[in-house]
């Protein structure tokens, strides 16, 4: 989904370090880089990695695909579950609390201290990187309470200290308005969006969610089979696939309800 924002496509080290060449000579790939232990051993290579990331999510403009999940959700009631961090579906109008986050925000931060001090936004915290090495540079972002080093708030590889206050009751929202889809009897479809197998906390929820009560259009590039349930898989690109089937829906008259998965 973010891809076709123009976003690097972080699946495989080549990919990757096609993105972040400095990383290359490093040896370091997104999992290398993307867990908590830098923050304590290395906090200018942690800040370099998720402050760049930080500021090319803020400049990125949603693309086409995302409006039409946006008009699609003024007709049907809609909610939406992503393991992106990049906050993209705010930026393209959806409301926050319409959003569970499963793996958290890079927009809001917490105290790496865990000193008590509550999960905030990240509005006006700008991380100095370095494009050749991607360090960072002094002052990193600091806790408002106690002054320790923040980081993202974001579930990262083998994270135990991750803060999902702010995310779990969104999730519990998700949950119960599932649920009640089912009491009421009414129609789901599920529109996954590019979730991979390799960690594949989208894709299990999605085919839980339309194995219950709905159907699912799961639409990848590279992993596009549904094994399971009632679907059709599409092996084409998020932003265009949507405007097709945007175009082909037209103007529907009948109310369902619908979840789109990314």
């Amino acid at each position: 989904m973010g891809v076709d924002s123009g976003l690097p496509d972080f699946r495989g080290h080549e990919g990757f370090w096609r993105a972040y060449p400095a990383y290359r000579g490093l040896g370091l790939g997104f999992a290398d880089l993307a867990g908590p232990v830098h923050f304590v051993d290395d906090p200018p290579l942690a800040w370099g990695f998720y402050g760049h990331r930080l500021e090319l999510y803020r400049r990125t403009v949603p693309h086409d695909g995302f409006a039409v999940l946006l008009r699609w959700s003024r007709h049907w009631p809609t909610r939406v579950f992503t393991s992106n961090v990049d906050g993209q579906f705010q930026r393209a109008g959806f409301p926050a609390d319409d959003v569970a986050e499963v793996h958290g925000t890079i927009h809001h931060l917490q105290c790496l201290a865990e000193c008590g001090e509550p999960v905030w936004p990240a509005d006006g915290v700008e991380v100095a990187v370095d494009s050749s090495t991607m360090r960072a540079g002094d002052p990193l972002p600091s806790c408002p309470r106690c002054g320790s080093l923040a980081r993202p708030n974001i579930l990262m590889f083998g994270d135990l200290a991750w803060d999902d206050r702010k995310v779990g009751p969104r999730l519990e929202r998700h949950v119960e308005w599932l649920r009640s889809l089912r009491r009421d009897g009414s129609r789901l479809a599920v529109v996954e969006l590019g979730a991979g197998t390799a960690v594949p906390t989208v894709r299990r929820q999605s085919e839980l969610a339309a194995a219950a009560s709905g159907a699912l259009v799961r639409i990848n590039v590279r992993e596009p089979d549904v094994r399971h349930g009632h679907g059709v898989g599409i092996a084409a690109p998020a932003a265009t696939t949507l405007q097709a089937l945007d175009a082909a829906l037209g103007h529907p008259g009948t109310r369902t309800s619908g979840t789109f998965e990314q």
